[in-house]
């Protein structure tokens, strides 16, 4: 009897350390992380900002994170509350239980991080390829800022260049200027 539950140890145990290593040959999930400064504008018509994820071909792929006064209808009250995001999530669209997921309330003043998780939208993993991690902000009014950071998913971790446009309607906008800054983008597998 001893025999057969020693035998029986041994292989769950051979199939557990089987199961592992196979787990471990599959591709491990791949992942990018956005930080930047965030400091909070004073004032109305400012401090909203989204973080998305487009295709190489410019293509839609998933929020991390929006602001919840301009999913929440904001939108539409004022046309200049990251107007890009609201055009490719396709905003109007979207029911409410969706918004919540990606949405949130405005943070404080600080570093923020937001992590993809190499999924769409609907939480399918994507293949590996080239990508497009966007933050878009509203400074003030119709003063915004995009940073944009070309990844690729599936070549180990990398840091990602960042390039940045401050887009300027009739208001001064270099005071706001510090409402996002220090935007530092990597794949971290």
């Amino acid at each position: 009897m001893k025999k057969y539950i020693l035998i029986l140890t041994v292989l769950v145990l051979t199939g557990t350390l089987a199961q592992n290593a196979l787990a471990q040959n599959v591709s491990p999930k791949n992942a990018a992380e956005i930080t930047f400064s965030f400091t909070r504008q004073s004032g109305s018509a400012s401090n909203q900002f989204a973080v998305w994820i487009e295709d190489s071909s410019g293509q839609y792929v998933k929020t991390l994170y929006a602001t919840r006064w301009t999913a929440n209808g904001g939108w539409q009250r004022r046309s200049t509350a990251v107007p890009l995001w609201v055009k490719q999530f396709n905003l109007s669209e979207k029911p409410n239980e969706m918004l919540d997921v990606v949405s949130g309330a405005t943070p404080r003043t600080g570093t923020l991080k937001y992590t993809w998780d190499g999924t769409n939208s609907r939480g399918a993993a994507v293949p590996a390829g080239d990508y497009v991690l966007i933050l878009e902000g509203t400074i003030r009014w119709e003063n915004l800022v995009y940073y944009r950071a070309p990844i690729r998913l599936g070549q180990g971790a990398a840091n990602a260049n960042v390039s940045v446009e401050y887009v300027s309607g009739d208001r001064d906008s270099d005071a706001e200027r510090s409402m996002i800054g220090d935007v530092k983008v990597m794949v971290l597998r």
